[in-house]
């Protein structure tokens, strides 16, 4: 037998389960096993992003013992669209320059 843990974090809380899992369990098996859809109602399965230790994987990912599954949350706003955002009120604000986009000299 081998355990892995299941982790899905909001937030202002975050959900940690191990589970005991056979030999040839996938990451979707782990995740229904574990019960974490029961906790954590915001978890949409249609939606599903779930990533191995950091690295992003696929449902059918076949586990190794102590590995972390970890269910990703959907981005709220687009990053590169936030950045651009920032720029351009730094510009704004005088922050930046307006021609090169680097830090204004004052």
């Amino acid at each position: 037998m081998k355990q892995v843990e299941v982790v899905f974090a909001l937030p202002d809380r975050a959900t940690c389960l191990m589970v005991e899992i056979d030999d040839d369990t996938t990451v979707e098996q782990a995740i229904i096993k574990s019960g974490i859809y029961d906790k954590c109602p915001e978890i949409d399965p249609a939606k599903l992003k779930v990533g191995v230790w950091n690295r992003t994987c696929k449902l059918n990912t076949t586990l190794k013992d102590g590995d972390r599954i970890e269910i990703y949350r959907p981005l709220i706003a687009d990053p590169k669209d936030a950045r651009r955002r920032r720029a351009e009120k730094a510009k704004d604000e005088g922050r930046a320059d307006k021609i090169t986009g680097g830090r204004a000299r004052g």
